[in-house]
């Protein structure tokens, strides 16, 4: 009876870890219908994507955002992705991430292939069982349970573990297809099948004709009577197929696939063995780099190290294929990280031929380290006149500067929306402008770095000082706004920290030049390396990723970009405000002729900026008014397009079009219009649908504008005064790095303070806590202490 409920529970392995696996299994030969496949790309939770998929083979992919391109892919599953941490039995949650994975992109029309291990473990799995089986009975019963599970299992053989594994395997991967309507087909191999031409031939005629007929093939070697490798059987430029490194990295250059896609339990390549202090993740490798890369030992199971991988991985990036090397068992990365890879994102170690001309990425953000460090221990004075000489250098060299933008200019026609193109252009007063904030930064950091803000004696020969300090290294991405570049250069040198700047392509040759202009200018101290511009195709997401480089993240541009990169960071602070969804609320005593030219210059001076007005809030006594009959005749001339709030449209017969939301950011020529009831209303409204950016009030009694001032919960909050003051430039920060909305660290228009903190400087003589305890000989003071005044002249 045991027997039989041990044999029911075995057999019925798969139904229970896997309810949702039908219990048919696909027949090998059927064809997926076309329905079916559009039917599972509406169903996937990953999202569906068609992208153009002709290539020519014969050279691999140089960068990884061409990785979008490949057709033809080979994805290797490592015995550790496969199979559980007890390396008996498989891994049934990641071989499902694994399979819908492969499904998706098999019905964008790509041909994927499957090379997998863990027929080895899933037939330990059984032939344990079977063992304890085959136990008596009687001497389980006699024995008791705890007995029943302390028995010696012997050593099992892996060719007999294959031959008993390889047609569950089989039939797990099957019943796993069938969810999203996918034939798949097993095919075993030896390394006799790729010496013996003819097999060769007949090999790759099936492979061809299974993905001719949109089947997945899974190919796995054929471990029930596989003979041990040869030594040195991969010479004369042909690797033998040991494992299933070498297997993939075969089949794939058979196959002329575009990609293959290594799966290990390891994030990629790692410098030297991952785990040590020094170990850091490759994120490209080229041929001729593996005499600076220390290998580790192999995986728990499997056959093959890091070291066989990376051989494999050389020879098929020889062959034409591309390649890269992940991690498949991570439990926060595993769901998506065959898809991530094809889109080009960022994971693990991507093999490529062909290097960059400049620094990587994580190169820059280490010189922009040690840069912004050199940077700090620099005098005021001379972090000053670095500002001031990249302040000339933009007068000096305006002309260069101009015709690069003019090529920006005349690529981006057509291309971006005039708004974009405005922020785009520079100009002669473009420039002078930004030669005078630079001056006015150069003047404020003559006391920035290095203050002290607090002293304290904590007791006889102890003093505490808080002074303030670089932030460390920021990462400034922005768009279609090269001025940005040289403002935000001068505000990281003056507050000494390193910076990477990251431009939109729209604004490459801007960019390239103002960049340059940076670095001549830092040179003159010898810190040139502190302020990089990011130039490699480094994705946004990819930067938000830099964790161990990046200390803060500041988005300047659209309010979906600052989402977006909101989204992307991960244990990075992004400073930033995702909407400028700015009000005005004009009182019952408003003055009539202030009202009409703030709401003018805060709506039409210019409606893309982020400071500019969105939403207009009318006291209701002040409609049917010639005040309010004014508002509306100045913005019918200004062509502004107005849309009606809910209680606005109430008092009309013939409104404008209601607003569909009142909480839009327009970033044109259009205007919510909205009734309120009182001052409070007024309130109520901006905190319900504002963004906490500039908010204002219109009126001539104080009483009420002193109760906005102090009730509006918003970073700027302004009194008979238009909303596109809120500016670092115009507050006479000089310039700003952007405008934040956060509550945490600065708020506002950000300049030169907003990227500082702090840390704490203890001065002592021999002390040690343990004199400060009820019978110690010392006690403490906590004295505030004067803070000496800095010569900043």
């Amino acid at each position: 009876m045991l027997s039989q409920v041990c044999r029911s529970g075995f057999q019925s392995f798969t139904q229970r870890l896997l309810p949702w696996v039908q219990p048919t299994i696909l027949s090998r030969s059927r064809r997926v219908q076309p329905s079916a496949i559009r039917h599972v790309r509406s169903w996937s939770n990953i999202p569906f994507i068609t992208v153009p998929l002709s290539r020519t083979h014969g050279k691999s992919f140089a960068h990884r955002s061409e990785l979008k391109h490949a057709k033809r892919i080979v994805v290797k599953l490592g015995s550790a992705v496969v199979t559980r941490g007890d390396e008996c039995g498989l891994a049934l949650g990641r071989l499902a991430s694994i399979v819908e994975q492969v499904s998706v992109l098999q019905n964008q029309g790509r041909e994927m292939m499957l090379v997998t291990s863990g027929a080895v473990a899933f037939g330990k799995q059984r032939l344990r069982h079977e063992i304890l089986l085959s136990q008596s009975v009687r001497q389980a019963l006699h024995s008791g349970q705890n007995h029943l599970k302390e028995m010696a299992i012997p050593v099992l053989e892996a060719r007999a573990c294959a031959a008993a594994g390889q047609s569950g395997l089989m039939a797990l991967y099957e019943a796993m297809f069938t969810q999203y309507s996918i034939c798949a087909a097993q095919i075993l191999v030896t390394n006799l099948d790729f010496h013996d031409e003819q097999k060769r031939r007949n090999l790759n005629g099936t492979l061809h004709e299974l993905l001719r007929m949109n089947i997945v093939p899974i190919v796995n070697t054929n471990d029930a009577v596989v003979p041990p490798a040869e030594p040195n059987s991969d010479l004369q430029g042909v690797i033998s197929v040991k494992d299933n490194d070498s297997l993939a990295a075969r089949l794939a250059v058979e196959m002329k696939t575009d990609l293959l896609i290594v799966l290990s339990d390891v994030e990629g390549l790692f410098d030297s063995p991952p785990g040590s202090d020094d170990a850091k993740l490759i994120d490209i490798f080229y041929p001729g780099d593996q005499q600076s890369v220390t290998f580790g030992t192999k995986s728990r199971v499997g056959m093959g190290g890091m070291e066989a991988k990376v051989k494999a991985a050389l020879w098929a990036l020889q062959g034409g294929t591309s390649v890269v090397i992940a991690n498949g068992t991570h439990p926060k990365v595993s769901g998506h990280v065959i898809t991530d890879i094809v889109e080009g994102k960022k994971v693990g170690t991507f093999f490529s031929e062909v290097k960059p001309a400049g620094p990587t990425v994580e190169q820059q953000g280490e010189m922009a380290r040690s840069g912004g460090r050199m940077l700090a221990t620099l005098e005021p004075e001379q972090r000053a006149e670095i500002i001031h000489h990249l302040a000339d250098l933009l007068t000096d060299q305006r002309d260069e500067i101009l015709l690069a933008n003019k090529k920006d200019l005349e690529e981006a026609e057509g291309r971006l929306a005039t708004p974009l193109l405005k922020r785009l252009s520079l100009s002669t007063s473009k420039l002078n402008s930004l030669a005078i904030g630079l001056r006015q930064i150069a003047a404020s950091s003559q006391d920035s770095v290095g203050r002290v803000l607090r002293r304290t004696r904590i007791a006889k020969d102890l003093e505490l000082e808080q002074v303030t300090v670089p932030i460390g290294v920021l990462l400034v991405i922005f768009e279609s706004r090269p001025d940005c570049l040289p403002q935000v250069a001068a505000l990281a040198i003056a507050s000494g920290n390193g910076l990477l700047l990251k431009g939109g392509k729209e604004a490459s040759n801007s960019n390239r030049i103002l960049h340059l202009l940076t670095q001549e200018a830092l040179s003159i101290h010898g810190v040139k390396e502190a302020v990089q511009l990011v130039n490699t195709r480094e994705e946004v997401e990819d930067l938000c990723r830099l964790d161990k480089m990046i200390d803060l993240i500041i988005p300047r541009g659209s309010s979906q970009l600052v989402r977006d990169i909101q989204k992307a960071a991960k244990g990075i602070p992004v400073m930033g405000h995702s909407e400028g969804i700015c009000h005005m609320y004009v009182d019952s005593e408003a003055s009539v002729d202030k009202v009409t030219r703030l709401v003018r210059d805060s709506k039409c001076e210019y409606p893309a900026a982020c400071n500019a007005l969105e939403t207009l809030l009318i006291h209701r006594d002040l409609l049917r008014t010639p005040l309010f009959d004014q508002i509306i005749d100045m913005l019918r001339v200004e062509q502004v397009k107005i849309h009606a709030g809910p209680k606005f449209a109430s008092y009309l017969t013939f409104s404008p079009s209601e607003v569909k939301s009142l909480r839009t950011e327009y970033g044109d020529l259009e205007l919510c219009i909205e009734v309120v009831d009182s001052v409070q209303d007024a309130i109520d409204h901006i905190h319900k649908y504002g963004s906490s950016h500039t908010d204002v009030i219109v009126t001539e009694n104080e009483k009420t504008a002193e109760f906005f001032l102090q009730h509006v919960d918003s970073a700027c909050v302004f009194w008979n005064a238009s909303t596109r003051f809120s500016d670092g430039y115009r507050f006479g920060l000089g310039a700003e790095v952007g405008i934040s909305t956060s509550r945490i660290h600065a708020r506002g228009p950000v300049g030169l303070e907003g990227l500082l903190t702090t840390k704490w400087l203890l001065r002592g003589q021999d002390h040690v806590v343990s004199d400060f305890s009820e019978h110690g000989s010392l006690k403490y003071l906590h004295e505030n202490l004067p803070i000496p005044q800095r010569n900043t002249n």
